[in-house]
């Protein structure tokens, strides 16, 4: 017998192993201060939009006379505070991977019932908030069922009620198309909480931006026709329906004014932050966005989160046309005609993917106030409004540009 060998040369298929191993820990250890960057804004998305808002306050504060004071500041703060609750609304439906083209032709068809009923119709202020509220939720819904399963006996319902009151019960077209409004309301919500299934559902899908871009227009003609054009006053809504002013009131903090609009507008994006980031609702939707096969087959109804997730939105626009109305003091049918660019703008800059799955909630703050203060700075220099219009298209694609580069981490 001969003695074993004290030692062996490796075989092959080790020296290879060795040699692989080798060379995945260099890939490790090679990664870049641009890499690592990349990786840190993947991991934080607000991380983006709160540096851009410090930087552009450092430079503005240095180039413009009087920006850096407590009333131009509370001043950024009241002009954002529309747009900024209309960005909630979006940022809820772009985190799904979808869009809303119609959240602000929603905000104005919900204040102007508002402003009506109280004003002309005669009805309690409170009451006319909640029917307005109402109309928003609906709006929502039917955005909803557009892109997932339509079912026509709500929509019917509600032309077939607003019909027959006017006609048949003689009633004022003020108070028939918000009643019908909510009669059709009732019907889709028995389809949605399943216990009825409210009429038969038509077996199409549409896409979010084709299904809105028509909703935009319909809940545009529905404001024009409802409101007869015409702008309810401001001191008619003082004498009728002060309620509606609420949120124009103004409240005195370390020697600036706000108004409780922007405190309405911060209470948003905290009840939100909470429910996205701490509620199984939150995870459904930021798994439909990611990947709605998978979140499927993970078990997540996935129609139904889309639907309560246009709801909600169609019940924030609701909320921002009510502060709208404490914001400019008047409610009328052509106003905010660009409220849908600027709220996707907010979303955008503030790093939420525009492919869904990415994104927080207070990153559309920061987008909201970074437009305000890029607004507010520039004019302050001197600059025309054409130039503040540039700026804000140039963060938009440089804001889209960054979401591309940064979605590459996990491509």
């Amino acid at each position: 017998m001969t003695d074993a060998p004290a030692s062996r040369a490796p075989q092959d298929f080790e020296t290879t192993a060795s040699r692989e191993s080798a060379v995945a820990a260099f890939d490790v250890r090679s990664r870049t201060p641009l890499d690592r960057f990349q990786h840190f804004l993947h991991d934080y998305p607000t991380a983006a939009p709160i540096m851009v808002l410090l930087l552009s306050v450092a430079v503005f504060s240095a180039s413009a006379n009087n920006f850096l004071t407590a009333f131009n500041l509370s001043l950024i703060i009241q002009q954002v505070t529309v747009i900024g609750i209309l960005g909630a609304a979006q940022t809820l439906i772009i985190l799904t991977a979808g869009i809303d083209l119609s959240v602000a032709a929603i905000m104005v068809l919900a204040y102007m019932i508002m402003a009506r009923l109280g004003v002309e119709g005669g009805a309690p202020d409170f009451l006319a908030v909640l029917i307005g509220l109402g109309a928003g939720l609906a709006c929502g819904l039917f955005n909803g069922a557009l892109v997932t399963r339509m079912r026509v006996v709500p929509v019917l319902t509600t032309a077939a009620a607003t019909i027959a009151l006017m006609t048949l019960a003689g009633m004022s077209l003020i108070w028939a198309a918000p009643i019908g409004l909510m009669l059709g309301l009732a019907a889709g919500g028995v389809g949605v909480s399943g216990r009825l299934p409210a009429g038969p559902a038509m077996e199409f899908r549409l896409p979010p931006f084709i299904a809105t871009l028509g909703a935009w227009s319909i809940f545009a003609a529905l404001s024009l026709w409802y409101s007869g054009g015409q702008t309810v006053r401001s001191q008619n809504i003082d004498k009728a329906a002060p309620l509606l002013k609420l949120f124009g009131q103004r409240v005195e903090l370390f020697g600036a004014q706000f108004t409780l609009g922007s405190f309405l507008m911060i209470a948003i994006f905290m009840a939100l932050w909470y429910v996205l980031n701490w509620t199984g609702w939150g995870r459904a939707v930021y798994a439909v966005g990611d990947d709605k096969e998978a979140a499927e087959l993970s078990g997540i109804r996935t129609d139904r989160v889309l639907m309560s997730v246009y709801a909600v939105a169609g019940a924030l626009c609701a909320l921002a046309g009510w502060a709208a109305i404490g914001r400019v003091g008047s409610a009328s049918p052509q106003s905010f005609a660009e409220g849908n660019l600027d709220a996707i703008t907010a979303v955008v800059i503030g790093g939420t993917s525009l492919f869904g799955g990415r994104g927080a909630i207070f990153g559309t703050l920061f987008g909201a106030l970074i437009v305000g203060v890029f607004r507010s700075g520039l004019s302050l220099s001197g600059f025309d409004p054409l130039w503040q219009s540039f700026a804000v298209g140039l963060l938009i694609i440089v804001a889209v540009a960054l979401d591309q580069w940064i979605r590459r981490v996990s491509a």
